[in-house]
């Protein structure tokens, strides 16, 4: 296939499609489940910390051995089993709001149980692409599904807020749930053959994670990047607990103006996808990992400096900048961790990846409620924000500035010097 060739691939077609549909949801409920909380339930800064720790805290618990059961399983089965769970859990929420009976005790069940679904979508999601385009498209193919994410997060927030004044949050929570039963019924018209995993004769399950995780931390530049999105996300997680609460009780900002917000910021990833592809060609995929962020990271700090009127547009400035950079950093950084893995180790791979850089995603959600709650949600803003930004010099200070280009082919052994 030549360059662009993915438009033409009819099951990847088919994917994308499934992934729009599944992250267009998604968007919604991020913005939906925060507001039903903080609005229509009245949680504290505490509990939305709660709140977004449910939401990836099976990345912490199980992350590890899930890795090993989607190396043992057709990856693609794995992630029908997951949209259709997703989708019958989150119907629960609107139901339980018509009867009256809906509780924020019910909204992190769900949010726990629609994470542990995640967890085992993601993971095999990553390592199925591979076999589906191919490594050699990898690249192109990572692109094409971070720009959709970009347009769910510019359309999901934007509409989740008209949507939560017009028809309630609760029922808001619908989009999500179909938005996993789409993906679903796409994945089923896939035809691509998946290749078939081990059978028989597999190693005791700690030592399948101990080569999975070795694979990862023997490899310096991995390393770094996976040190790098760990401290990002543990202090992004703590933003997105208070932003919320910050927008609607700090700022004063109704639902709708909250989405148009947060909808902002994927304007940049969008623009950030797009260029991806040129940007690494041009300054070379190493590059992109850390002077990307470099140079767009420190735009975030423009947050916690908004306030009601024309500073408002510093917090939608600030979203745009940084998610143009951090589309740029993933899509550089997941293509090379995909493309250097052998195919036995990529369910193992990535579930090491996850548990690390998503593990300290519920541990940011609860340090976000608790500096909310001691020292203001303002305050919480200002610490998250720097916390993120830090983050960068994982990357910065590592083998990674000595180089132009990491190399793409799949290495033979559990790890790597």
């Amino acid at each position: 296939m030549s360059r662009g060739s993915l438009f033409r691939h009819a099951d990847f077609r088919r994917l994308w499609a499934g992934d729009t549909a599944s992250q267009l949801g998604t968007s919604v409920g991020n913005t939906a489940i925060p507001l039903l909380a903080a609005v229509t339930l009245a949680a504290t800064p505490f509990e939305m910390g709660l709140l977004t720790a449910a939401e990836t805290l099976a990345f912490l618990l199980i992350g590890l051995p899930a890795g090993v059961w989607v190396d043992r399983l057709r990856r693609r089965r794995v992630m029908l089993a997951a949209d259709f769970t997703r989708f019958a859990l989150l119907l629960t929420v609107p139901l339980a709001w018509w009867a009256g009976i809906l509780t924020l005790a019910q909204l992190l069940v769900v949010v726990l149980l629609v994470g542990i679904a995640t967890l085992f979508f993601d993971i095999s999601y990553q390592s199925y692409l591979p076999s589906l385009v191919g490594r050699e498209h990898l690249l192109e193919g990572n692109a094409k599904l971070q720009s959709v994410q970009s347009v769910a997060q510019i359309a999901g927030p934007s509409g989740a807020g008209v949507l939560v004044q017009l028809v309630t949050a609760a029922n808001t929570v619908l989009i999500t749930g179909f938005g996993y039963l789409t993906s679903a019924l796409c994945l089923l018209r896939i035809r691509t053959v998946e290749p078939e995993p081990e059978r028989g004769g597999h190693a005791p399950l700690g030592r399948q994670i101990g080569e999975g995780l070795r694979f990862v931390f023997a490899d310096k530049p991995l390393r770094a990047i996976v040190a790098c999105t760990a401290i990002a996300n543990l202090f992004d997680a703590a933003f997105t607990a208070v932003r919320v609460l910050f927008l609607t009780r700090t700022l004063g900002l109704a639902p709708a103006v909250v989405g148009l917000v947060l909808g902002v910021g994927g304007a940049g990833g969008i623009l950030g996808a797009l260029c991806s592809g040129a940007v690494t060609r041009r300054i070379g995929q190493s590059r992109a990992i850390w002077l990307v962020p470099l140079l767009t990271m420190p735009a975030y700090l423009l947050v916690p400096l908004a306030a009601p009127g024309w500073r408002l547009v510093l917090a939608g400035f600030g979203l745009a900048v940084t998610a143009f950079g951090i589309i740029i950093y993933n899509v550089a950084a997941v293509s090379y961790r995909q493309a250097i893995c052998p195919d036995r180790l990529l369910g193992r791979m990535n579930a090491s990846v996850r548990f690390v850089v998503w593990g300290t995603i519920p541990l940011g959600g609860l340090l976000g409620g608790a500096l909310g709650e001691w020292l203001g949600l303002r305050t919480a803003v200002w610490v998250a924000v720097a916390g993120t930004i830090s983050a960068v010099l994982w990357v910065v200070f590592s083998p990674l500035r000595r180089m132009r280009d990491l190399p793409t082919a799949a290495k033979t052994g559990s790890g790597a010097a």
